[in-house]
C-alpha cells in the first residue's frame, strides 16, 4: 500500500541524508520526496511517498521520530488530506498538432509557460490521476521532456502538523 508521510524537522544540513539513509538501510524505496522550508525558516517540511504494509510503515515512522532533528512525523494516509504535484512538460509543437495541444491544455486547466518555434512548455498541477490522464492525452502528440515535482500533501480541515 502507498503511504504519504509528512515530517517536520529542523532546517539543518545533513538531515535529509539521515532520513533517506534510514529508508535505504531498511530496504524501503522512496517513490517521491519533497523538502522545503515551512513558514518558520528554521523548520523544513518533508513529504515522503513510499510503499509498505502498515507494520513496516509504523516501524519506519517510529525510527524517524528517534532522529534528533525530527520534530514530528505523521502518516497522512491514515487521515483525510489534499495532495498535489507539479508537472512541466516540453512538447514538440509542430504546426499540425499545435491546436490539439492547446485544446488539451485548456481541457485540463494547464498553462503554456514557454513557446518557441518548435516547442511548447506546459505547466500543470493536480493529483496523480489528473497528471496521468494529461500525459496519456499528450503522449501521441510528441513529448520531448517531463519534469515532475513529486507529491506534496497537507491534512484537510483544522488538523495541522505544527
Amino acid at each position: 500500500m502507498q503511504h504519504t508521510i509528512s515530517v517536520l524537522m529542523n532546517n539543518r544540513f545533513g538531515v535529509l541524508s539521515r532520513v533517506s539513509g534510514l529508508f535505504s538501510s531498511r530496504g524501503f524505496n522512496i517513490e517521491s520526496l519533497n523538502v522545503a522550508e515551512s513558514s518558520d525558516p528554521t523548520v523544513s517540511r518533508m513529504t515522503i511517498v513510499t510503499r509498505g504494509d502498515t507494520a513496516k510503515i509504523e516501524q519506519v515512522t517510529k525510527q524517524l521520530n528517534k532522529l534528533v532533528d525530527v520534530i514530528k512525523v505523521v502518516d497522512l494516509t491514515e487521515e483525510s488530506f489534499v495532495d498535489r504535484e507539479l508537472l512541466l512538460i516540453k512538447m514538440n509543437a509542430e504546426a499540425r498538432v499545435r491546436e490539439e495541444i492547446l485544446r488539451i491544455v485548456d481541457l485540463f486547466r494547464a498553462k503554456v509557460v514557454d513557446v518557441s518555434p518548435s516547442t511548447y512548455t506546459i505547466e500543470i498541477t493536480g493529483d496523480e490521476g489528473k497528471l496521468t490522464g494529461f500525459l496519456d492525452m499528450l503522449s501521441p502528440l510528441g513529448i520531448q521532456e517531463i519534469v515532475r515535482s513529486g507529491r506534496i500533501a497537507i491534512s484537510r480541515g483544522n488538523k495541522s502538523i505544527n
